[in-house]
Parts: structure tokens; C-alpha cells; sequence
């Protein structure tokens, strides 16, 4: 009886377990079905993450523009599904599947897009386009109607497609500024006023309802993308800060390494490898160290922007702008620092922009008097 017993609740935990995993299955089951249009979104986006690396990269840009290929085709499908173009049997296959390829679509560009936007400078400054994937996930699961779905559909893919070109475009000319972003701006709304013109074809009276509020909405994300540029919203691309940090001392050797002295952090801070606190001696220089990436055939200027804050005005205080020469290619990024002296104690930063003052990236810092714990070096 003993045995049996033993034998029998061995059996009910097995049969329970496999209830626990059916009913977990059938839960994801019917929540893919009821939001499958996000689901395909969030795969997309998923998929950039492990494969997209470098900007000038031939995978890298055919991934992109795959995507870019892929949402232009999956739209021209569904609605050449919704016309009744072809038998019933294809008008409803294409009804249900291209929205799902469409979603992948915009999941995958967008997130592509985010990557190397966000690469560009901190995740924080890259807002703009954590605000467009949450509007795309919202509208995913709120926009029910056909007319507002078109429109919806359209404007998503202007903005990936804006957001590519003006990525990908400074990478093919091997210049950025404010001249490449505006033709770029352009061959975007080229390259819809195209692609409009096609889908027009295929459900002219469907689009001829819609045009005045897709053109105006259009022309509104074109208009607010080209104010965000020129406020410096929007990042540097297609530059990526690598590293930055402030060091005591960095020596350049004939080999093109750099050899980087800081105080030896606390046994905590394994993370660090530049000064947070800068323990000064009299006559000591101050140096900013930075690493930033450019594309093959991009070559600009960056600039090292020394500021601090004065807590009489709380405002952060002018100290120097300095700049230096970067050349694109090398995969950990392109090296270089500035120094300072004359500083005084008190909160530091450095910051690398560009010449506009789009922000890169940015050390901050403490300057203190008093004894510092030994020096430590690490080449590079």
C-alpha cells in the first residue's frame, strides 16, 4: 500500500505538471492570437538586437534595407487584399498574413534604427524613438479601423524609412551636417511620394479619403524630425562614443597605443577604469580620453567641451572647447584626448560633441584636494 501510494502521487505530480504546461501554452497561445500584431513587432525587434553590429557593415545595411523592402511589399499586399485583386482564397490569405510581415517590418527597422541611434549617445537622448515604438505597440492594439489603419501603416513606414536614410545615407557619402540630413529629409519624401503613388493604384478611393490627413501628418513628423535635428534632439549619427573617462595622464606610443593613468579604485568599483574623483597635485594637467566611432570613409571633427558648475549662479560654466580631427573604420572607434589646466575643486564634466553640440557622450567628474590612493595604468 505503501509503494502503491508513493507510486500513485508520483503519477498526479506528473499528470499535474503537464496540465501546469498545457494551460501556460494555451495562455501564450490565445494572447499571440489576440496580439499577434505585436508579437511580430516585438520579434523583429528582438532579431536586430542579436545580429546588427556596425553601420558600414554590408550585412548590417542589407538587414536594414531589407526591412525597408519588406514593409514597402507586405503593405502593397494587404491592400491589394483588402481591393479584392485576386481570388477569394489569395484576397484572405494576404488579408491575414501581410499585416503579420508588415509588423516584423516596422519592428525590425525601428529597432535597428534605435540601435544605432541610441549607440550615438546615451539611451536618454535617444527618447525620441523610445516614444515611436511605444506609439507603434499602442496603435497595435488600439487602431481597429481600416481608414485610420492605412494611415497609421504609412506614417510608421515614413518614419522608418526617414530615420534609415538619414542613417544610412551619411555612411554612403562619407559626410554628416546639417546639408546631408536635409537631402536626406528629401530622398525620403521622394521615396514616399513614390511609394504612395502605388498604393493610390491599388485602393484609389480608400487613399482619396485619407490624403489630406496622411499628408498633413506627414508633413508634420517631417517637420518635427528636421526641429529636433536642429535643436540637437536628435543624435549625432552615425558617430557611437566607444569609451570616455578622465584620466591623470595619457602618453601616445609610435605603435598607436595609448597608456591611461588613474587613481586605483576601491575594490568595489571593479567597473572602473578612469577617474571619477580627481585627486589633483599642483601643476597637474586634467585629461579627457575618448574613443568614437565613424563609419569607413567618414572623417570629421569632434570636440571635447570642458564645463563647471558653479553653485553660486547652479549653472555649469564654460572652461574650454577644444577639437580634433577623427577618421572612420577602426571598429573600437577612433582615439584621441584633450587637457586642461587652471581648473579649480568642485564638479566637472567633459563633454564630446560634435561641432553643432550634439552630445556623444559625457564624463562627469569630482575635483578635490587631498591625498590620492596610488596610480594605477592599462594600455590601450
Amino acid at each position: 500500500m505503501w509503494f502503491e501510494g508513493r507510486y500513485f502521487c508520483a503519477e498526479c505530480d506528473t499528470i499535474l505538471h503537464m496540465r501546469t504546461f498545457i494551460g501556460i501554452y494555451k495562455a501564450l497561445r490565445d494572447f499571440t492570437r489576440h496580439h499577434w500584431l505585436t508579437v511580430a513587432f516585438l520579434l523583429g525587434f528582438i532579431l536586430d538586437n542579436l545580429t546588427l553590429n556596425r553601420v558600414d557593415q554590408v550585412f548590417d545595411n542589407a538587414v536594414l534595407f531589407s526591412y525597408v523592402v519588406l514593409a514597402m511589399v507586405s503593405i502593397l499586399l494587404l491592400y491589394a487584399g483588402i481591393a479584392e485583386r485576386y481570388s477569394d482564397r489569395v484576397n484572405v490569405f494576404l488579408k491575414d498574413k501581410s499585416p503579420i510581415l508588415m509588423q516584423y517590418a516596422f519592428g525590425g527597422l525601428l529597432s535597428g534604427i534605435l540601435i544605432f541611434y541610441g549607440r550615438s549617445s546615451s539611451l536618454g537622448d535617444s527618447w525620441p524613438f523610445f516614444i515611436i515604438i511605444l506609439g507603434v505597440i499602442y496603435g497595435n492594439e488600439t487602431i481597429k479601423n481600416r481608414g485610420q489603419r492605412l494611415v497609421y501603416n504609412l506614417v510608421i513606414f515614413f518614419v522608418g524609412l526617414f530615420a534609415y536614410l538619414v542613417l544610412i545615407i551619411p555612411v554612403l557619402l562619407g559626410k554628416m551636417g546639417p546639408i546631408v540630413f536635409l537631402a536626406s529629409g528629401i530622398v525620403a519624401l521622394l521615396v514616399m511620394y513614390f511609394f504612395f503613388g502605388l498604393v493610390e493604384r491599388i485602393v484609389p478611393n480608400f487613399v482619396e479619403l485619407q490624403k489630406r490627413k496622411l499628408v498633413f501628418i506627414i508633413g508634420l513628423i517631417y517637420l518635427t524630425l528636421n526641429l529636433l535635428y536642429f535643436t540637437n534632439l536628435i543624435p549625432p549619427i552615425p558617430l557611437s562614443l566607444k569609451h570616455v573617462g578622465v584620466y591623470h595622464s595619457v602618453v601616445r606610443y609610435e605603435d598607436g597605443s595609448y597608456e591611461l593613468t588613474y587613481e586605483k579604485p576601491k575594490w568595489w568599483e571593479w567597473y572602473r577604469d578612469s577617474d571619477s574623483t580627481f585627486h589633483y597635485m599642483q601643476g597637474e594637467n586634467i585629461f579627457c580620453y575618448a574613443s568614437v566611432f565613424a563609419p569607413s570613409r567618414l572623417s570629421t571633427k569632434i570636440y571635447h567641451h570642458w564645463e563647471y558648475y558653479d553653485e553660486v549662479s547652479t549653472e555649469w560654466k564654460d572652461h574650454g572647447r577644444y577639437a580634433y580631427s577623427i577618421a572612420g573604420g577602426r571598429g573600437e572607434g577612433y582615439r584621441g584626448y584633450t587637457q586642461i589646466s587652471g581648473y579649480r575643486e568642485g564638479e566637472w564634466r567633459c563633454t564630446v560633441e560634435t561641432d553643432r553640440g550634439q552630445v556623444i557622450g559625457r564624463e562627469s567628474f569630482t575635483v578635490e584636494s587631498g591625498v590620492r590612493d596610488s596610480l594605477v595604468t592599462r594600455r590601450e
